[in-house]
C-alpha cells in the first residue's frame, strides 16, 4: 500500500503539474462544506511522468450544488452531462469536469447505465475501471487517496480492477476493450483474472452501442503498440465478437511458409508500418494501421491447395478489400476511413505484380494514378508487408522499392505525375469527334488517358492524330475538319 513518503511525493508532483485553478476550486468546495478530488487519468499520468490532460474531478456535492458553488467563479459552465452527474466549467485556460460520486450499472439488455449518486470517495473509486485509474488527490491539499493500490499496479505495470473483474465488466462491458487499449498504450500486462473475465463477459459487448465500440477500437489502434492490445483481444476471444476476421487468420499458413501463420504476419506488418510512420510523415495514421492489420483478411476465404502441398491465396487482396469495407462499415468507422482502408488493401500487392524488372514510365504513372492520395500510405504498407527472415531477400525488396520511389520522383520533376489527365478534355473530345455526352465520350477519354499513361506528354496535335485514328478504327466518323490546336 501507499507509504507516507509516497503520499507526500505524490502531492508535490500533482501540485506542480496541475493548474493553479485546481487548488482554487478545491478551496471553494471546502468553504462550502463539500469534498473535491482530482481523480483518474490526471493522477495516473502524473505518476507516469506525463502532464495531466483532461482535469477530471469528483465530489460529494450533487450537480445542482456544484453549479451553485462555482457560480461567479467559473468563466463558463456547461451542463451537457448533468443527467449523469457531470458539470463542465472553464476558469481562464483550465477546463474541468466535475462529477458527483456515483455508481453506474447496466441492466441486462440495456445500453444506458443506471446512475446513482453516492457520498463516499472510496465507493466512487471502487466503480472505476482499473486500479491505475482508481486513485484520487483530495483538494486543495493534494493528499493521495489510493484504497485499491493503483500505485502498486503502476509500479508492477499491471492492469487490475478495483473489485471483481466479472462485476466491473458486467457493469460496463466497454471496459473489456479499454483493458486492451490501456495495455497497448502503456505496455502493461493484464492480470490473469482480468483476462479470464474479458473472455467470459465478451458477449456482453452486444449491449454497448457500435459508436462506443468503434471509438474504443480507434483509440486502441492509435496506441503505442496496438498489436499487443489486438493480440490480447484475440487470445481472450473478444476479437471473435468485435472483429472475427482477425482471429480467423490464425489458421492460415502463408504461401511461403515463412511465418507461424497469417495472423502473426499481420501483427508484424502492423508494427513495421508504425515504425515507418515517421519516415513518411504519417505519425498516428489510423488508415495505415487498419490497412496493415486487415491487409490479409481475405486469405482464409481464398485459400487453395496446389500440387506439391503448396498453398495459394489468389486475389485475396480483392476479397480482403470487400471484407474490410463490410466490417468497418458495420463498426461505423467514418466513410472516408472505410474507403481508404479498402483501397489500400486492394492495392497492397500491386508493387509485386511488376516483378523484378525495371519500371517503365508507363508502369510508374499507373502505380501513382491508381494509388492517388493514398500513395504515401501505400509506400509504407508495401514496405511493412515484407516480413521475410531472409536478409538477402529483404534487402533486395527494399532496394527494388527504393528504385520505384526514385523513379516516381524523377517523373515528378518532368511532369504532373500526381494528377495525370489527358492532354485534351471531354469538351474538346466531343467537338473533335462530333459527339454528344454519353458512353462514347467516356471511351474516347479513356483512350486519351491511356495514351498519356503509356507515352507521357506528347503534345495536343499528336494526341488529336492518335485519337482520330482510334475513332476511325472504332467506326466513329466525325463530320468536317477537326479544330486546329491553339
Amino acid at each position: 500500500m501507499v507509504t507516507d513518503d509516497q503520499r507526500k511525493a505524490a502531492a508535490a508532483v500533482l501540485r506542480s503539474l496541475a493548474p493553479a485553478q485546481t487548488a482554487e476550486l478545491g478551496e471553494l468546495f471546502a468553504r462550502a462544506g463539500h469534498e473535491l478530488a482530482l481523480v483518474g487519468g490526471p493522477v495516473r499520468d502524473a505518476f507516469l511522468g506525463g502532464i495531466p490532460g483532461d482535469l477530471d474531478l469528483t465530489t460529494d456535492a450533487p450537480p445542482e450544488e456544484v453549479l451553485a458553488i462555482t457560480r461567479g467563479w467559473a468563466d463558463k459552465t456547461w451542463t451537457i452531462g448533468i443527467e449523469f452527474g457531470t458539470v463542465g466549467l472553464r476558469k481562464r485556460d483550465a477546463i474541468f469536469e466535475i462529477t458527483t460520486y456515483r455508481r453506474e450499472a447496466y441492466q441486462r439488455g440495456s445500453r444506458k447505465p443506471e446512475v446513482r449518486y453516492g457520498t463516499s470517495l472510496t465507493d466512487d473509486l471502487l466503480r472505476r475501471d482499473f486500479t491505475i485509474n482508481a486513485m484520487a488527490a483530495r483538494l486543495p491539499s493534494y493528499e493521495l487517496v489510493d484504497p485499491f493500490d493503483g500505485l502498486g499496479a503502476l509500479q508492477e505495470k499491471a492492469i487490475r480492477t478495483p473489485g471483481r473483474p466479472e462485476d466491473s465488466f458486467s457493469d460496463d462491458p466497454l471496459r473489456i476493450l479499454r483493458a486492451a487499449r490501456f495495455a497497448a498504450r502503456l505496455g502493461f500486462s493484464v492480470a490473469e483474472e482480468v483476462q479470464a473475465a474479458m473472455g467470459a463477459q465478451a458477449q456482453r459487448l452486444s449491449i454497448v452501442s457500435v459508436e462506443r465500440i468503434s471509438d474504443e477500437l480507434t483509440k486502441l489502434m492509435l496506441a503505442a503498440d496496438p498489436a499487443y492490445g489486438l493480440d490480447l483481444l484475440v487470445e481472450t476471444g473478444v476479437a471473435d465478437v468485435v472483429a472475427p476476421e482477425i482471429p480467423a487468420m490464425r489458421m492460415e499458413v502463408d504461401e511461403h511458409h515463412r511465418h507461424k501463420d497469417v495472423y502473426a504476419h499481420s501483427l508484424t506488418v502492423l508494427r513495421q508500418a508504425i515504425a515507418l510512420e515517421p519516415r513518411y510523415d504519417l505519425r498516428g495514421d489510423l488508415v495505415l494501421r487498419l490497412a496493415a492489420i486487415l491487409h490479409d483478411i481475405g486469405k482464409p476465404r481464398t485459400r487453395s491447395l496446389l500440387d506439391g502441398g503448396k498453398v495459394a491465396f489468389h486475389h485475396h487482396e480483392v476479397a480482403g478489400a470487400k471484407m474490410a469495407r463490410k466490417r468497418l462499415t458495420e463498426l461505423r468507422f467514418p466513410k472516408d476511413v472505410v474507403a481508404d482502408v479498402s483501397q489500400l488493401i486492394e492495392l497492397h500487392l500491386r508493387f509485386h505484380g511488376y516483378g523484378d524488372g525495371e519500371w517503365t514510365d508507363s508502369a510508374v504513372r499507373r502505380y501513382v494514378t491508381d494509388a492517388g492520395p493514398l500513395l504515401t500510405r501505400l509506400h509504407a504498407l508495401t514496405r511493412a508487408d515484407c516480413t521475410t527472415r531472409n536478409a538477402r531477400k529483404a534487402a533486395r525488396l527494399a532496394a527494388a522499392y527504393d528504385g520505384l520511389e526514385e523513379r516516381i520522383e524523377e517523373l515528378r520533376k518532368q511532369e504532373e505525375i500526381d494528377a495525370i489527365r489527358p492532354e485534351i478534355d471531354g469538351t474538346e473530345i466531343m467537338e473533335l469527334l462530333d459527339l454528344k455526352p454519353g458512353p462514347l465520350v467516356g471511351k474516347a477519354r479513356k483512350f486519351a488517358l491511356d495514351l498519356r499513361m503509356e507515352r507521357g506528354l506528347i503534345g495536343r496535335e499528336r494526341v488529336i492524330a492518335e485519337l482520330l485514328r482510334w475513332a476511325a478504327a472504332e467506326g466513329i466518323r466525325p463530320e468536317g475538319t477537326p479544330p486546329r490546336s491553339a
